[in-house]
């Protein structure tokens, strides 16, 4: 049997824990949330800055001064050096690495790789939450602007055409058309990353932050209590079920795009 005495005192003890975790989840929210829209736009960047290349190579004069004929097509390396999009290539890479290797091990390398090198800049218990937040915002920044991306894909073209008629500028545009439309498309898929990345702050306790679980854990080591780690459970089921009520009013109230 628990006594109510030992529930109290790991009540409280979780609670200071999921205070932590709390903590980790807003802030790469705050972070994470405009970056990857700033990675999307990067993504989707069409600056070329060698597009000079390929002028000029589809006709050229002819040598009596008549129509224009046929000029040589440019190499390969010239059209590939034309066609050149760094800054889209850049986020593309960015996005490819980070989706591409787990979040456990990037957590690893932000943390212990800067202090391999040199660069000290974790130190103590909040140089440990700064290492996992700045670890999660880059990660979840690449999930968003893939999110970003598709949203922003798929509000039709033609929108944008009937602001540019009405004389509106490319910055009304985004946020009067295609921002209001792309916010809709975009919260039940976020809405799944946000609730994921809830469940993943439990990976900061690879670098010994005393989050929710690590507190549960803690419990097994100190008292031999298994109970405490199960009981973690009920603090990340009340919190994701919290979110889930306040994504389905944000659906609720963007309705009025139907």
């Amino acid at each position: 049997m628990i006594d109510l005495s030992t529930l109290g005192s790991v009540t409280a003890t979780l609670i200071q824990g999921f205070g932590v975790t709390l903590e980790i989840f807003i802030l790469t929210l705050l972070f994470s949330l405009p970056l990857g829209l700033v990675v999307a736009f990067g993504t989707m960047s069409r600056w070329r800055p060698f597009a000079f290349l390929l002028r000029g190579a589809k006709t050229a004069p002819s040598l009596d001064g008549g129509e224009h004929a046929p000029a040589k097509k440019p190499g390969r390396v010239r059209r590939a050096l034309g066609e050149l999009r760094p800054i889209s290539a850049l986020c593309g890479v960015v996005v490819w690495v980070i989706r591409g290797t787990p979040l456990l091990l990037q957590l690893i390398a932000f943390f212990y790789v800067p202090g391999i090198l040199g660069f000290h800049i974790w130190s103590g218990s909040g140089g440990r939450v700064a290492a996992t937040v700045v670890a999660f915002t880059i990660n979840y920044a690449c999930y968003f602007s893939v999110i970003y991306r598709g949203g922003i894909q798929s509000v039709p073209v033609g929108q944008r055409e009937a602001g540019q008629v009405l004389g509106m500028t490319r910055s009304q545009i985004f946020f009067r058309i295609t921002l209001l439309q792309m916010i809709k498309r975009v919260v039940p898929p976020m809405s799944n990353e946000v609730i994921t990345l809830v469940k993943d702050t439990s990976l900061a306790r690879i670098i010994a932050v005393y989050e929710l679980t690590f507190t549960g854990y803690s419990f097994m080591k100190s008292s031999g209590l298994v109970w405490p780690l199960f009981y973690t459970g009920v603090f990340y089921l009340v919190f994701v079920g919290v979110l889930t009520i306040l994504f389905g009013y944000i659906e609720r109230r963007l309705s009025y795009f139907k």
